[in-house]
């Protein structure tokens, strides 16, 4: 989903990795450059663990051959090992658990060309990345994020650059909505395939235009469920185990279609821009509750699901057309 990057800069973030795990060597803490920082209180081994797997063998140190401002800097976002377990990656074997190119080209998501202190991110701009697709920056609760992750540190200055630490991973696709959910369908970005119930009910629903990316097109946030979510609705809905996505077919094409309409919400948002304990209206013209935002993320559920809930199990997905939140439960219509 993205074209290949330069080396340097993904063995920038392994030199970022480095000093952040402490593992410089002697010569490298003596020296004034990102690998000689150390960050204190802070375990960032999973950094290092994905930028290794994710094709860096070497460790390129030193300057940015591609700074604009030929300085030779870099600015990263950290996420520290909290941050990879928001997604299940809580060592090194979990990373097995995404496709290498994948991890690569999130990693490089997390770079950009230049050093840029806090100060030069005000909240309501865009910071771009060395993939070329940007970073926005909110502030929310008196804290500044970089699309849905809170910086927690900032400002750790090195000879090559800067480093701000951020509480989860930044993920993005490259690609529009409708896409994205196709490369996880066929397991292009986890090795097991996600959204396959979802990709099927929305070509069964004819609904792939309205949320593929197409000039003059409004940003969307979707919600996006999992296949387990639509799992568990069919089997109530249809009284016995669902063993495909094509059981999706069995339901009236009106009903599926009103219920997509229902996930679906004009303004591409993240977490960190959603409102809290109130109700939004979705394309189809219904509810969306949310409840209250709580550590970087907020509950969501239809007026028809009662008082029970959906979680995001993978907030803040950018997408070239908006912003999909993955859920764990399929939100119903009144």
């Amino acid at each position: 989903m993205y074209s290949s990057f330069h080396s340097q800069v993904v063995a920038g973030l392994l030199t970022v990795a480095l000093l952040l795990t402490g593992c410089a060597d002697e010569k490298s803490e003596a020296d004034p450059s990102i690998a000689g920082v150390a960050v204190a209180g802070r375990d960032f081994s999973l950094l290092e663990d994905a930028a290794i797997r994710g094709g860096v063998v070497d460790v390129l140190t030193n300057k940015n051959p591609n700074d604009p401002e030929g300085k030779g800097n870099f600015t990263v976002f950290a996420p520290h090992n909290d941050a990879f377990g928001r997604l299940g990656l809580r060592s090194a074997s979990d990373l097995n658990a995404l496709q290498t190119a994948f991890l690569t080209t999130t990693l490089q998501y997390h770079v950009a060309n230049s050093s840029r202190l806090i100060g030069a991110l005000p909240a309501g701009t865009n910071t771009p990345s060395v993939l070329g697709l940007t970073r926005r920056m909110v502030t929310r609760g008196g804290n500044l994020y970089v699309n849905g992750s809170r910086i927690v540190s900032t400002d750790i200055k090195a000879s090559n650059g800067t480093v701000h630490v951020i509480d989860k991973v930044l993920l993005a696709t490259g690609a529009d909505i409708v896409q994205s959910a196709i490369a996880l369908s066929r397991a292009q970005v986890f090795v097991k395939p996600e959204l396959t119930y979802l990709v099927e009910a929305v070509l069964y629903c004819d609904l792939a235009g309205a949320l593929s990316a197409t000039p003059g097109s409004a940003p969307l946030t979707v919600f996006a469920p999992t296949d387990q979510a639509f799992k568990d609705l069919l089997a109530q809905l249809l009284g016995t185990p669902s063993t495909s996505p094509a059981d999706i077919r069995k339901l009236p094409k009106e009903v599926v279609t009103s219920v997509l309409l229902n996930h679906v919400v004009l303004g591409g948002k993240f977490t960190s821009e959603l409102p809290e304990s109130t109700s939004i209206t979705s394309v189809g013209n219904t509810p969306v509750l949310l409840g209250a935002y709580n550590n970087g993320v907020l509950p969501v559920r239809g007026a028809g699901n009662g008082a029970t809930t959906a979680s995001m199990v993978i907030p803040d997905v950018q997408c070239i057309n908006g912003v999909v939140h993955v859920i764990d439960r399929v939100l119903l219509p009144q």
